[in-house]
């Protein structure tokens, strides 16, 4: 049954806690079917999939000391130093929670956290972020309260990392995630995201490949947030939540059956459909780079010379993400070698893969 906002509201102390610490480290991920608009507060204009990944984490631990004062300290401390700018979208994003962690005003909160791959630049950061920052705040509850079970945990982590960002709502899961209300899953909602069970996806893309070409490292020049409002007047705009719902019944089925081609041809219309909609819209803007175009058309033909499942996605960036299954990782690799180095940033790209997960590194 799916749990509705009252649901996540805590109703109580059972256990005082003086002082905490917590570290989690979360992964980002990689939307297949693309999840672009909103909807009310902070709700998906319609329900996007995506595969959780290994490498791209944020590692972040957070310090609870109760309040001896009347003003609350809250401190954040990015790669060891301080950031005051850089910690308001956090701070920004406690007090949007107290509705349902009131306890968060009773401590001073110091936030220590890292990424292990560039800020802003096409990998979700804010998808890792808040899942992590959420997920140290529900450490806290189950202290406080020892009745929270383990799913409800990641439920409720999920929900209030969706307050933040939602793309993180799917980042509290292993492998396969979805998020939004859609006939094909029972058991989705719009408030939190849920994972797709295992037993429903082919055993091909457990272990399938994304390796990150970083074409530009540099700050993106509009923000997902902003990005998201402009699709509100978008001619487009209904044809797209259509289209993109649709495609969420076409990739489960895909999944299931373990049709890689398929999937690879579903997901590159849904990265160029979110580009297309960036360019095309009232307020036009575009995010990609000429070298994004030109790893593109590589990797287009260098699949059909060799016959090798390799297969593309982007983020709201110019970032390229190779998508492909384990039997290719080495021929990829040298492909990446030989022709597609010289595309990206300082040669740099990140080796990833379907991950398991976040991870509680402290206690």
């Amino acid at each position: 049954m799916m749990k509705e906002t009252a649901d996540f509201i805590f109703r109580g102390i059972n256990s005082p806690v003086e002082k905490a610490e917590y570290t989690w480290q979360s992964p980002s991920n990689i939307a297949l079917v693309k999840y672009w608009g909103k909807k009310g507060d902070q709700l998906p204009a319609n329900a996007s999939l995506s595969f959780t990944l290994s490498q791209c984490v944020t590692t972040t631990t957070v310090k609870f000391e109760k309040r001896d004062t009347d003003r609350q300290n809250l401190q954040l401390f990015l790669d060891g130093k301080e950031q005051k700018a850089f910690g308001q979208k956090a701070f920004s994003f406690l007090d949007k929670i107290r509705g349902f962690q009131p306890f968060l005003q009773d401590y001073h909160i110091q936030i220590h956290t890292k990424n292990s791959f560039p800020h802003s630049s096409g990998i979700a950061s804010s998808a890792s972020g808040m899942s992590a920052l959420a997920l140290c705040c529900m450490s806290l509850e189950k202290e406080l309260n020892g009745n929270v079970n383990s799913d409800f945990f990641y439920e409720k982590a999920s929900f209030l990392a969706r307050i933040g960002s939602g793309s993180a709502s799917r980042s509290v899961y292993p492998k396969f995630a979805m998020w939004g209300q859609h006939h094909e899953y029972a058991n989705g909602s719009d408030l939190y995201a849920i994972q797709v069970p295992e037993k429903e996806v082919h055993k091909d893309f457990h272990t399938f490949r994304d390796t990150i070409l970083l074409i530009d490292q540099g700050k993106k020049s509009v923000s997902s947030t902003a990005g998201h409002s402009l699709l509100d007047k978008h001619p487009f705009r209904d044809e797209r939540y259509r289209t993109a719902n649709n495609n969420i019944t076409e990739l489960k089925h895909i999944l299931e059956k373990g049709d890689i081609e398929a999937f690879g041809n579903l997901v590159e219309q849904e990265a160029l459909m979110l580009h297309a909609l960036m360019m095309s819209g009232p307020e036009s803007f575009i995010l990609m780079k000429p070298n994004t175009l030109a790893v593109i058309e590589k990797v287009r033909n260098w699949r059909t010379e060799t016959g090798t499942p390799l297969f593309f996605t982007l983020d709201a960036g110019a970032n390229v993400h190779l998508l492909y299954p384990e039997s290719a990782e080495p021929k990829v690799l040298e492909f990446i070698q030989n022709e597609l180095i010289v595309y990206c940033e300082d040669k740099n790209y990140i080796c990833d893969n379907v991950g398991e997960g976040p991870q509680q590194l402290k206690p």
